[in-house]
């Protein structure tokens, strides 16, 4: 049989899957100028793949020669196979384990009320002891006690602050992921160890050995600070500011310590009448969380305080929450209604100037976790 007696069927019978095949030892035609098979001219990558096109075209076969394979069709395959590994939108109806697909703040949460936690509940103290004269006082001039139906609330908080880091645990690992996205604009996945991490705040190159004292809640706030539109203006800010050349702090260490006073408020009561009075327990720690970091901020730029000063500031500021809670969350709520009407930054403090700097190694931060404890009424265990 000769090469005139070969045929291939025209565009519309290949889209319609009648691919009859090559004849043994034949050829299909080619252009003269890059040697590509004229009737394949035209078809989507998708018909190529799902008729084994492509395969047959870049493989030795039938006597015909990989090398003459022309570049448009190796350049096609391999369009096809980076679709293959196109990961899914955020919106998409695809399963949520699926890897590279940012999770929100109620997924998150929803996996700790679902999951056996019972050995880490026994560990928590829900409120602090109080003995003598402290127990007194607080029982004649104190916050009100939380609640009944609202304990149950409380302890999960508390028991998540228990959690570590499980790099095995694949709603982790999105928590992870979805952190290191929102706040970089990345839009790939990346490792879970490594030095990208210490970019973002981390001591190291595992964020995991930072959680002391807070647990997943430290990183289930940071979930809830970059997932929601208005306070990811917030995080984006405060991160813009941990890279100044001068003021330069570690950002994620940063916010680990305010989960640790938002967990001493709650421990200490500081949060019982916020919480009954909106009948919650986790909205109100999340924001006095972001009220907490948002304040920070604010005296970190307008004040000029550096690393040095970062012990000084988080007890100070320890101070100040728990005494005024709702006067934080007042400044919040003015804040982030600024942002809806595109007026916020840091209260209307100047933008801070000058190159931004990458996170330091030798930096010297001092956390709540490395002050001595100022009062009698409390420690710094969970």
């Amino acid at each position: 049989m000769n090469e005139k007696s070969c045929s291939f069927h025209n565009e519309k019978e290949l889209r319609d899957g009648q691919v009859e095949s090559v004849c043994a030892g034949c050829s299909p035609p080619y252009d003269a100028d890059n040697s590509a098979p004229l009737a394949f001219r035209g078809l989507p990558i998708s018909e190529l793949k799902n008729h084994s096109i492509l395969r047959a075209l870049t493989a030795e076969a039938d006597g015909w020669e990989p090398g003459v394979v022309s570049a448009e069709v190796l350049r096609a395959q391999e369009e096809w196979e980076a679709v293959d590994n196109i990961q899914p939108e955020t919106g998409s109806q695809a399963s949520s384990d699926q890897p590279g697909q940012l999770i929100s703040f109620s997924e998150a949460l929803q996996h700790f009320q679902t999951v056996d936690l019972s050995s880490f509940k026994k560990r928590i103290q829900p409120t602090i002891r109080r003995t003598g004269l402290a127990a007194l006082r607080h029982c004649l001039f104190g916050p009100p006690k939380l609640h009944q139906g609202l304990r149950e609330e409380r302890d999960l908080v508390l028991t998540i602050a228990q959690c570590g880091l499980d790099s095995q645990d694949p709603v982790h690992g999105r928590v992870l992921q979805t952190i290191y996205k929102k706040l970089t604009g990345s839009r790939f996945d990346c490792a879970l160890h490594g030095d990208h991490w210490e970019d973002l705040g981390f001591q190291g190159a595992n964020p995991a050995t930072d959680l002391r004292g807070a647990g997943f809640l430290a990183l289930l706030h940071l979930l809830y600070l970059v997932m929601d539109s208005k306070t990811l203006l917030m995080a984006q800010e405060i991160f813009r500011l941990s890279r100044h050349h001068i003021q330069q702090f570690p950002f994620c260490l940063m916010s680990i310590n305010i989960t640790r006073i938002a967990i001493q408020a709650l421990r200490e009561e500081c949060l019982s009448r916020e919480c009954n009075r909106q009948q919650k327990v986790i909205p109100v720690v999340n924001s006095f969380y972001a009220a907490t970091f948002l304040r920070l901020a604010h005296i970190w730029r307008t004040q000029q305080k550096t690393i040095s000063d970062s012990g000084f500031v988080l007890k100070d500021l320890e101070v100040l929450a728990k005494k005024s809670p709702r006067r934080l969350l007042k400044t919040l709520e003015i804040y982030l209604a600024r942002v809806s009407k595109g007026q916020a930054s840091f209260l209307g403090a100047q933008k801070c100037s000058g190159p931004q700097a990458p996170h330091s190694k030798d930096l010297t931060f001092t956390g709540v976790c490395d002050l001595l404890p100022h009062s009698s009424e409390g420690t710094w265990l969970i």
